[in-house]
């Protein structure tokens, strides 16, 4: 009996002590994984905001689905305006006499076409709406609308994937306390969001490390 115990305790110890490097090991890899994965995910949300962005200048509210918006970058154009003082001399009925108005005077200088501007010699805009790394062909959710603030009425837009697809192949325990994070050093919530259909913001829920590389 003396071998097998012997061999049993081996087996038994090789067991435990691999169940040691893994409860070590594990959280070291996700984040890793998270880093990368959350990374390519912010860049595209960047793209998406960017180009609702240019939409929204040139349209006055931000596109509904990726179908419009990439048509706009695709074949729209920014307008190049010049903006100066000037004034004129107009006959005032009420003192009889002429007297100078001031007034401005906006010059069309030329147009830039979106596609160059925002994404220079490449056609990344074209997938804008496939999110990286996800298994399978998932796609970004992304809606537009019109709010009222304060009787103002607003366009805004959101954009956003569930964290649960992005790291859909990492331990169930580790992606639970990943969804439960609220840190101003983490990507708070269940779900990577650009912009709200709340508020008058185009702003990110991730934290300013994954902006120190565009800085």
């Amino acid at each position: 009996m003396k071998p097998i115990l012997v061999i049993a305790f081996g087996l038994l110890s090789i067991f435990l002590g691999y169940k040691i490097y893994q409860s070590i090991n594990a959280p070291i890899e996700f984040k890793k994984v998270r880093k990368e994965r959350f990374s390519k995910v912010i860049a595209k949300l960047k793209d998406i905001r960017d180009s609702q962005e240019a939409y929204k200048t040139v349209n006055g509210r931000f596109a509904s689905n990726f179908n419009s918006l990439i048509q706009f970058v695709d074949t729209g154009n920014y307008t190049i305006t010049q903006q100066r003082d000037s004034s004129f001399m107009r006959y005032n009925k009420v003192y009889q006499i002429d007297l100078q108005v001031d007034t401005i005077i906006i010059d069309t200088l030329g147009f830039v076409k979106v596609r160059d501007s925002l994404f220079k010699n490449n056609d990344s805009y074209k997938t804008m709406m496939n999110v990286p790394g996800a298994q399978g062909e998932e796609k970004f959710a992304m809606k537009a609308d019109i709010i009222d603030k304060q009787g103002y009425k607003a366009p805004v837009f959101e954009a956003k994937i569930a964290k649960n697809v992005v790291l859909y192949d990492q331990p169930a325990d580790l992606l639970a306390r990943e969804n439960a994070h609220q840190s101003v050093e983490e990507v708070n919530g269940t779900e990577i969001i650009v912009g709200s259909l709340t508020d008058v913001s185009t702003n990110g829920n991730w934290p300013p490390i994954y902006d120190r590389k565009d800085q």
